[in-house]
């Protein structure tokens, strides 16, 4: 079964599209099965991946109208696309009267999850309906954090709905890590934030930084990730080291707790001998 990973983070501008779309297609360039789902009405992760805001059916189908997932996904080169258009700005106010509203796209997804590795969720920036669904289906949250001024600003309050959804709606849900973006190495004010979120966030954060780079703010209107777009690029040798780096954090978690259900296995093994 697939990991579901939502990206999130309210204050918009911090690189959370552009982080979903391109750890979703380095991930997929590592023979990764991945199904990127466009949950933000502005469809820009929808575009990243080379498809139009205009296709249909999407999201905004397969949350009100019941579409089937299979029938919404579009495939390409960088991995699989659940898309969105400007419609589903108004899916919020259509969930609302439905029943296990929150439950709504993670019951859409459930037939996808046997056919992917990853699924990632692109989350509007904002704490609405659509963001709280996400969370709801997700395993976990993966959480893009510019190097900038003011770069908590808002991370406490989705660190509060994160908590919420987790005691009231989805028990299982952890913080996937934490990804600096808009990297400058040239200043020391970029180390200083950096030094700030490891600070709070501690092994939560990613080693792999994201620099600032102007082929990653290009590669969008060419309707590509920057992977595809410069492959040799310093945004693009970012993005495949993070896909490798959370590759890596999977494989260290599922070996950890293999070793856990094998020790549990052992004492109570032991126990009934006993």
């Amino acid at each position: 079964m697939g990991k579901i990973i939502a990206v999130a983070n309210q204050k918009g501008g911090v690189g959370k599209t552009t982080t979903c779309v391109n750890v979703a297609a380095a991930l997929a360039k590592r023979n990764r099965k991945v199904l990127l789902c466009d949950c933000d009405p502005q469809a820009n992760s929808t575009s990243g991946m080379g498809v139009s805001k205009e296709h249909a059916p999407n999201v905004y189908d397969l949350l009100v109208r019941g579409a089937d997932a299979s029938d919404c996904i579009v495939k390409t080169q960088y991995g699989d696309v659940l898309p969105s258009n400007k419609e589903l700005s108004g899916a919020s106010v259509e969930l609302v009267d439905m029943d296990n509203r929150e439950y709504v796209l993670k019951t859409r997804l459930l037939s996808a999850e046997e056919t992917y590795d990853y699924i990632f969720i692109d989350c509007p920036p904002s704490l609405e309906l659509l963001t709280v669904n996400a969370l709801a289906a997700a395993d976990s949250v993966l959480i893009p954090v510019q190097c900038e001024y003011y770069a908590l600003e808002g991370i406490a309050d989705l660190m509060t709905t994160i908590k919420l959804t987790k005691k009231r709606l989805n028990p299982s849900l952890e913080i996937q890590g934490i990804v600096l973006t808009m990297y400058d190495s040239r200043t020391n004010f970029s180390e200083q934030v950096a030094a700030e979120v490891e600070k709070f966030f501690g092994t939560s954060v990613y080693k792999t930084r994201i620099p600032r780079n102007v082929r990653i703010a290009e590669a969008p209107s060419h309707g590509e990730p920057v992977i595809k777009y410069d492959r040799i690029s310093k945004g693009s040798r970012a993005y495949l080291h993070l896909a490798g780096e959370l590759i890596k954090r999977e494989e260290k978690a599922a070996k950890a707790a293999k070793a856990a259900q094998e020790a549990a296995a052992a004492a109570a093994k032991e126990a009934e001998h006993g």
